[in-house]
């Protein structure tokens, strides 16, 4: 069978964009009902103090509306932490939606003030006077952890929420007794701010009639949302709140957690009785959306002489900043589940520690936890191949689990389903000419530079957010949509799934409606996050398209006086096989007396296990000793995502994701002052993001094993980018700094100061 114009696997361009780029776009700041009062939010200027407000002044300035301190939202529920463990759980510190007289971070909000314009808004922020008595503050897990540091909160001793371990310590001991060789590695992942296109903002409209609220906001999920405003937050029934999501530009995790300021945005429209807005300037989204990454990590692993891994053990401190985000502790705790990577390491170990900081919340950022736990393993891998004497492309080969071994169960639990990682890594290695890395190392030696070539091969879990429903239908025109709860923030979503319905009735994109982000309209959805839309969501929408195929043949079988087994769906028109005899969807749809159920269908899945994408990411550099610069010259993706729906969205999805690991293995870094725990990097001026030019020209092919535990066979993609880009950037530096230098370790990121004082202080060491 000819595969259909517009199905999967076909490279359909994506429906979203004629709109975007014509600027039609309708995002939460193109809002504006009228009347509209403007919000702004006080934020603290110190890392840690105690505070005392006074906002009797502010409150008297002409065009102020309402000001609303701690006092004034005490009874509100505080931001829940929706993870915990299942074996001795931990007690949350509070995460009130504005703090009562003690702030933890810079950025801490304590005034919510609305006004009729943001100037005056503005004004009476300059108004609020606030009597601040400094404390002692701590940043940095490696600082918090110490004898004698600050405490964040008194009742979490030594700052550590929680310290557990995964794997078997036992075991792992006996590994490391028995090996030839160990190599330890000591690492920093560093913190990284999202910097998503579009801020985050609120536009909360009041029905005084009915007591209603509706919150027009960006986010990656209208339920969760609501469910925990309403439930948690504000203590109001569900059916009180309306939470729609239009367009969203980028979300990245950050974007899925509730925030202070849409349950101070729905206190204030409910006491005005007016609508309020708020959106986030630059500067609010540093100083308060959840921030990434951030573990300061040892690891260590016990080798044979002939380079097989025996036993693997990790030391990991995930910093959770000042309070507990929504998934925040889960994200190094899950993140460690994927330790052992593509290898057979059959001891392994791992203790966990999160740790409280006076720094803003971390939570998750693209790949939550699983980029983290590649950069460690493959770092150490690398350090391995040089201790040994081995290539890294030698002893990756001797450690792979062979695809004769699945299903194959992991040390940490996880059960990989299928993969060929020996097939992707010699793939890219061909694509990317590594037999001749050589000359090419040597050609740039003659022009003053030093060349490096690094792998990274990667493996992540995904599709785990649980069960998602997709309702398709017949419109009255003929045009089918399909209303789910995930939400696109830029993936290309209209368009999968439009693809999803044309495999099974032939229909063009422009006549699939993809509806989501509105908890009036769509019953339910978690949203999307983990990669999730697709191996989940995905298969809800074939399943459901599906069953409304059956319900349009047996309603065409009454009208065209067949049986609905002799009849063929195509390009919006049921015919029957072999014969001129049809009848349109419209013409269904239009059938006098129809039942609306039978245009209907729904289908819930859930996966009963994650999905496992997998693949090699190469990266070629060249660096400049003399200013310590640094280019990607080659870069080679080769995925294994299971199945391929579209392959420019899925392009599309490992260049961004691959740019943004690049950005932070070279660039990227929050920084807060050890002394003050100001946030250093706060602005663009001192956070650097990676533009066009810095990124390679990517070279990417997928090598698919079909996923054997999801009905599509797919297995999710929209974060392996950013997962395999670091150890391969960083790989790769270090291959060209050992080389010329016998330098092994450089930190992330590697900004050209730090190669240059690297290579300068290997010189200075060697000219005594």
């Amino acid at each position: 069978m000819a595969p259909i114009k517009f199905g999967v696997g076909q490279s359909v361009l994506r429906k979203e964009d004629d709109a975007l780029i014509r600027g039609k776009g309708r995002y939460t700041d193109d809002f504006a009902p009228k009347p509209s009062l403007h919000a702004l939010v006080l934020r603290s200027p110190h890392a840690h103090a105690k505070y005392k407000i006074d906002v009797t002044a502010a409150r008297s300035l002409p065009g102020v509306a309402l000001i609303l301190t701690a006092e004034d939202v005490k009874d509100l529920g505080d931001l829940p932490c929706l993870f915990n463990l299942e074996v001795d759980p931990f007690t949350a510190p509070p995460y009130p939606i504005l703090p009562g007289d003690e702030v933890r971070h810079v950025g801490d909000a304590v005034a919510f003030v609305v006004a009729e314009t943001l100037d005056q808004a503005r004004d009476a922020i300059e108004a609020i006077e606030v009597n601040w008595t400094p404390l002692p503050a701590v940043v940095g897990v490696l600082h918090a952890v110490r004898a004698g540091a600050p405490q964040v909160w008194p009742q979490h001793h030594g700052n550590v929420l929680f310290d557990v371990s995964l794997g078997d310590k036992k075991a792992t001991e006996t590994a490391f007794a028995k090996a030839d060789a160990v190599v330890e590695l000591s690492l920093i992942n560093p913190r990284v701010v999202t910097n998503f296109m579009e801020t985050r903002a609120v536009v909360c409209e009041y029905d005084a009639k009915r007591d209603h609220l509706t919150l027009t906001v960006g986010s990656q999920g209208s339920h969760r949302l609501r469910e925990i405003l309403c439930g948690i937050v504000l203590k109001i029934p569900l059916e009180k709140m309306r939470v729609i999501c239009p367009d969203v530009g980028g979300g990245f995790g950050t974007k899925l957690f509730p925030y202070r300021e849409y349950a101070l945005a729905a206190v204030a429209a409910r006491r005005l009785r007016k609508t309020v807005k708020w959106t986030a300037d630059r500067a609010d989204h540093f100083m308060g959306d959840a921030q990434g990454r951030d573990n300061a990590t040892t690891a260590r692993m016990a080798l044979a002489s002939d380079g097989k891994f025996l036993g693997m053990d990790v030391d990991l401190l995930g910093d959770m900043g000042a309070y507990l985000s929504t998934f925040g502790p889960y994200i190094p705790h899950g993140g460690a589940g994927m330790l052992p990577g593509l290898y057979d390491i059959q001891a392994f170990h791992c203790r966990v520690r999160t740790v409280f900081t006076n720094t803003v919340p971390v939570d998750a950022y693209r790949g939550a936890g699983r980029p983290e736990a590649a950069y460690v393993l493959e770092r150490l891998v690398d350090a391995a191949a040089r201790k040994l004497g081995m290539t890294p492309d030698a002893i990756r080969r001797k450690n792979f689990i062979p695809p004769r071994a699945m299903p194959y169960k992991t040390a940490t639990g996880k059960v990989y389903d299928s993969g060929d990682f020996t097939a992707h890594m010699k793939r890219a290695m061909e694509i990317a000419q590594w037999k001749e890395f050589p000359k090419r190392a040597k050609a740039a030696r003659k022009q003053g530079l030093v060349r490096g070539i690094g792998l990274s091969t990667y493996v992540e879990v995904c599709g785990t957010m649980g069960e998602e429903t997709a309702n398709v239908r017949l419109d009255s025109d003929g045009d089918v949509s399909v209303l789910i709860g995930t939400q696109s923030t830029g993936q290309g979503h209209q368009t999968a799934y439009a693809q999803l319905v044309a495999e099974q009735f032939g229909l063009p994109p422009e006549r699939v409606h993809v509806l989501q982000g509105d908890t009036d309209t769509i019953a339910t959805g978690l949203g999307t996050g983990g990669s999730s839309a697709i191996p989940t969501g995905g298969v809800s929408v074939e399943r459901a398209t599906r069953e409304l195929g059956k319900k349009l043949r047996e309603i065409a079988a009454e009208a065209l006086e067949t049986s609905a087994g002799d009849l063929e769906i195509s390009n919006g028109t049921i015919k029957v096989a072999g014969t001129d005899r049809s009848i349109s969807f419209a013409d269904l749809a239009g059938r006098p007396g129809i039942d609306p159920a039978r245009l209907n269908a729904s289908a819930t899945f859930t996966a009963a296990d994650g999905t496992y994408p997998n693949g090699t990411h190469l990266a070629e550099v060249e660096i400049d000793p003399s200013t310590g610069m640094i280019g990607i010259v080659n870069y080679v993706i080769v995925d294994d995502f299971g199945v391929t729906l579209n392959p420019l969205l899925l392009a599309g999805q490992v260049h961004g994701g691959a740019m943004q690991g690049i950005g932070q293995a070279l660039m990227e870094q929050a920084v807060y002052s050890p002394k003050d725990g100001q946030l250093v990097t706060g602005t663009f001026m001192d956070y650097a993001l990676p533009r066009a030019a810095d990124g390679p020209a990517f070279v990417f092919e997928t090598h698919n094993v079909p996923c054997k535990t999801n009905p599509l066979g797919v297995k999710g993609a929209g974060e392996a980018g950013a997962i395999g880009s670091c150890p391969a950037v960083v790989n790769a530096i270090i291959d060209g700094l050992w080389r010329e230098y016998k330098i092994d370790h450089i930190d992330m990121p590697a900004t050209p100061e730090r190669v240059w004082i690297a290579i300068r202080e290997h010189q200075r060491r060697h000219s005594l």
